[in-house]
């Protein structure tokens, strides 16, 4: 007797294999029937809930090439309760120190231009600066960068770092922070208008930022091409922050440069 496959369905109908993903929490995927994205919040025997930007929820069932990941098909799957035990990380990617105190705060400190900036980096690499002892602050941005390094006065035990929007060749932030020369004093910064482009596209579920013309409100712009409410950017920031995980959410530009700033103050 001759054994024979009993799947006669042919080669080019079949689907091809998707990888299976466990449901993590705060995994970002899309549905692929309705297109709802947002973040695994929960999952339980055959249904996973996500979570929206606007803390919308939904539950949907765990079916085979159900979801999205980063714009590719997946096979959601509960998460295994086993397995070996990893090092616990922080939202910056460095390892946790479990019950580490937080250290007296250093005579150094961060600038950053606003508040948004500050919740970011606090967000972020909240738990690294606490053990480092390293203080955040936020300026209402940068004009008077000069007098305020000066006030501050730098030297090698309180080094001073400072994180500036828009810092790229011929804009008025880059001439400002030229003005600044003291050897105590680290400038640098990212090249978006706003600390709000730091953050990626792939984790508030949009294709890309979109462009605003000159002399247009940045924020504004954006909450109006979005269709966010642009009449409280404040609450829509919120909104963004809560999407943000892990340094995985946010753009090189932006993750180099604070690890630099933490760096140059914390040096010996």
């Amino acid at each position: 007797m001759r054994s024979y496959n009993p799947d006669l369905t042919p080669p080019w109908k079949k689907s091809a294999p998707v990888p299976e993903v466990p449901a993590e929490h705060d995994l970002v995927v899309e549905e692929v029937a309705t297109g709802f994205c947002g973040a695994v919040i929960r999952c339980e025997a055959g249904t996973v809930t996500l979570e929206d930007r606007f803390g919308k929820h939904r539950v949907f069932p765990l079916e085979p090439r159900g979801f999205l990941l980063e714009g590719k098909v997946v096979t959601l799957v509960r998460p295994a309760s086993g397995g070996p035990v990893r090092p616990a990380r922080t939202a910056s990617g460095s390892i946790a120190v479990p019950g580490a105190r937080a250290r007296v705060a250093r005579a150094g400190r961060i600038y950053v231009e606003g508040r948004h900036d500050a919740e970011l980096v606090e967000r972020v690499w909240g738990d690294d600066l606490r053990i480092e002892g390293v203080v955040v602050e936020y300026l209402e941005g940068v004009d008077d960068l000069p007098a305020i390094v000066a006030e501050f006065a730098p030297g090698p035990d309180a080094r001073l770092g400072v994180l500036v929007d828009h810092l790229v060749p011929g804009s008025k932030e880059s001439r400002i922070a030229a003005q600044v020369t003291s050897p105590d004093v680290l400038v640098v910064g990212h090249p978006y208008i706003d600390v709000w482009e730091a953050v990626k596209p792939s984790a508030l579920g949009i294709p890309a930022w979109p462009a605003v013309p000159r002399g247009q409100d940045w924020k504004t712009g954006v909450c109006r091409a979005l269709g966010w409410p642009s009449e409280n950017t404040g609450a829509v920031w919120q909104a963004i922050l809560k999407r943000v995980h892990s340094y995985k959410d946010l753009e090189p530009e932006l993750l180099g440069r604070v690890e630099e700033l933490i760096d140059f103050v914390t040096a010996p």
